[in-house]
């Protein structure tokens, strides 16, 4: 078993707010991140898929092709976007680096081409912070 992963950049803004909370209480919780006026990260997307190469290629996937899936389905409805705004799968949730790897995954996971398996998702809101994600 081979994995192979794929390094993709976005930025995006958000604020973590819970509609159902005071404004203090966001505060207490979330801190600078429920600002009112939003706020921003560089986010760095690692995309593991795994398998076995291709006896003809020695690939176990075009690394171009992989990059046309994530950018097609996940970096153009992500970059400069506000994620609680403008992005269809975040629709209702909180949005998290938790939240938005596993829909991530959800974006990706149907376009994978048999043969390949989606590993994992490794997430990084800052240089400090990231997330991973394997599926359900």
């Amino acid at each position: 078993m081979v994995y192979l992963t794929r390094l993709e950049h976005f930025n995006a803004a958000h604020k973590l707010y819970n509609p159902g909370w005071s404004k203090e209480k966001n505060e207490e919780v979330f801190g600078k991140c429920a600002n009112e006026n939003w706020h921003g990260h560089n986010y760095e997307l690692y995309v593991t898929i795994k398998g076995d190469p291709d006896p003809d290629t020695g690939f176990l996937f075009d690394v171009k092709k992989l990059g046309e899936i994530i950018r097609d389905q996940v970096i153009e409805k992500l970059d400069h976007k506000n994620l609680n705004l403008d992005v269809d799968f975040l629709k209702d949730k909180m949005c998290s680096t938790e939240n938005l790897a596993i829909g991530i995954w959800q974006q990706l996971q149907p376009h994978i081409p048999a043969g390949v398996q989606l590993h994992g998702i490794k997430l990084y809101e800052t240089p400090q912070i990231y997330v991973e994600y394997f599926g359900t």
